[in-house]
């Protein structure tokens, strides 16, 4: 019983930290004044931002995935 209603908070607290780093990333890409890393703080916001959403639709089970390794059958 436990672990399960651990898991929300764990879930909620991991995407307030993804969304607290991705607001921090952008205010330092637009505080920087060097192109190259105006560029490279803009990947990382948009590969921080790929994570939550693939977390986000990971954890709610949108789009069940199943692995198979090997063959099957």
């Amino acid at each position: 019983m436990e672990a399960g209603s651990q898991r929300p908070k764990d879930r909620d607290g991991a995407i307030s930290a993804l969304n607290a780093t991705i607001e921090a990333v952008n205010l330092v890409k637009e505080i920087s004044s060097i192109t190259p890393a105006k560029a490279a703080f803009g990947a990382v916001s948009v590969l921080l931002t790929m994570l939550k959403v693939r977390f986000l639709l990971f954890c709610n089970h949108l789009f069940p995935i199943h692995a198979y390794l090997g063959l099957n059958g």
